[in-house]
């Protein structure tokens, strides 16, 4: 694991306790994966030199699209079965994801299975390899090239000014990027799942009340439609029909459950590594999602 994807997954873990796994790892990729990573060297300036002819200065040839191209290795592990994941489209658990795959929940591809992609640039002329080739290879090259120069750069701060230098840069561009977390979520049985949440938590049955409406014989109308659990609410949403307006409640309410927070400038363990740092106290953690 990086710097990187340590702060970034220590600050989502104590600030939002109860995401579940994949919404976690799809913010940890908001936030830190290479697209994320790209946008913030671009906005550094960083750029991709390209070599149109002898004009060009060798020095800033920094950008090659050449397999045997040095990589900064990532965490996991290639899993025996492998090669017959997409091929018989086998399921990969969260369990499994967590212990075998990398910081963002992927499957890790084995270094021979990454040499024999059809259509490899390797099999190019040398004269052809910028002009030809699968041009999203190529994009996620540049992703990849962007990203590990901006971890080079965090890294680099790490080793010269300290671990609090280093997470106070990570905090000051990458975690100080804006993503809305809320749109992450997708659920297929949302009454469902609440149900089974308010029954866990042992709530009252959740029911759907019409609270106003306007229109209903009209074109265009308007249902409000509320999730109480006794005389508490859970959710709240609008829309042109009362079937869609309960399934909208509902998923509010299941987002603002799992959208909890203590608060934005909420501790994290690596505060403790400060000399005079207060007592810890601890996070909350949650039961676990919805299965």
């Amino acid at each position: 694991m990086t710097l990187i994807n340590y702060h970034v997954a220590e600050w989502l873990m104590c600030r939002y306790p109860r995401l579940p796994m994949t919404i976690l790892y799809s913010a940890m990729n908001g936030y830190a994966g290479s697209r994320s990573l790209h946008k913030v060297a671009q906005s550094w300036g960083v750029e991709s030199a390209a070599a149109p002819g002898e004009e060009v200065d060798p020095g800033l040839l920094q950008f090659s699209l050449d397999a045997d191209r040095v990589q900064i290795k990532k965490w996991g592990y290639v899993r025996p079965e492998a090669q017959n994941l997409d091929k018989y489209r086998w399921r990969r658990g969260l369990a499994s994801r967590v212990v075998m795959d990398d910081d963002f929940g992927d499957q890790v591809a084995s270094s021979l299975a990454e040499d024999n992609i059809p259509g490899s640039e390797d099999q190019l002329a040398e004269d052809r390899r910028l002009t030809l080739g699968n041009a999203d290879e190529k994009m996620q090259i540049a992703f990849d090239v962007h990203a590990s120069f901006v971890r080079a750069v965090v890294g680099a701060i790490y080793g010269h000014c300290g671990r609090e230098a280093a997470k106070s840069f990570v905090r000051a561009h990458i975690l100080s990027r804006q993503l809305d977390v809320s749109s992450l979520f997708w659920f297929e049985k949302p009454t469902g799942e609440l149900a089974k949440l308010c029954a866990r938590e042992e709530f009252e049955k959740p029911v759907a009340r019409l609270l106003s409406e306007t229109g209903r014989l009209s074109r265009t109308p308007v249902f409000v439609v509320g999730i109480f659990s006794g005389q508490d609410k859970l959710g709240e949403g609008a829309a042109s029909s009362l079937e869609a307006a309960r399934t909208k409640a509902a998923i509010n309410a299941l987002k603002a459950w799992y959208l909890y927070s203590p608060g934005e400038n909420v501790r994290v363990p690596s505060d403790m590594l400060l000399e005079g740092a207060k007592p810890w106290e601890p996070v909350h953690v949650d039961i676990g999602e919805i299965i």
